[in-house]
C-alpha cells in the first residue's frame, strides 16, 4: 500500500470520528439549520465527485467518482425532504369553522 493511500485512510477515519462527535453534540432544535449546511456541503461534494470522475485514470476511480455523486445526490435530496417536512410543522394551519 502506498503512503498516500494510508494517509487517505487515516484522514477518513479521523474525519468520521470528528464528524460523529460534532453531530452527536447538536441539540435537536438545531438539526434543521444543520441539515441546510449539510446540503450545501453535499452540493460541493457532488461537484468534486464530478471533477474526480472526469479526470480519473482507471475504471475503479471512475466508479468511485460515480458512487460519490450518487450518494451525495441522495444526501442532498433527503436533506431537502427532511428540511421541507420540518418547515411544514411550523406553518400555521388554517382554522376550519363549523
Amino acid at each position: 500500500m502506498s503512503p498516500e493511500f494510508i494517509q487517505g485512510i487515516v484522514v477518513f477515519v479521523l474525519a468520521a470520528f470528528v464528524g460523529f462527535e460534532v453531530i452527536s453534540k447538536v441539540p435537536p432544535t438545531l438539526h434543521t439549520p444543520l441539515m441546510s449546511g449539510a446540503n450545501a456541503i453535499s452540493g460541493i461534494t457532488i461537484v468534486g465527485a464530478i471533477i474526480a470522475a472526469a479526470f480519473a485514470d482507471g475504471a475503479f476511480a471512475i466508479v468511485l467518482g460515480i458512487l460519490a455523486m450518487v450518494f451525495a445526490t441522495i444526501n442532498v435530496a433527503g436533506g431537502f425532504l427532511v428540511t421541507d417536512r420540518m418547515l411544514e410543522m411550523f406553518k400555521k394551519k388554517p382554522v376550519v369553522k363549523k
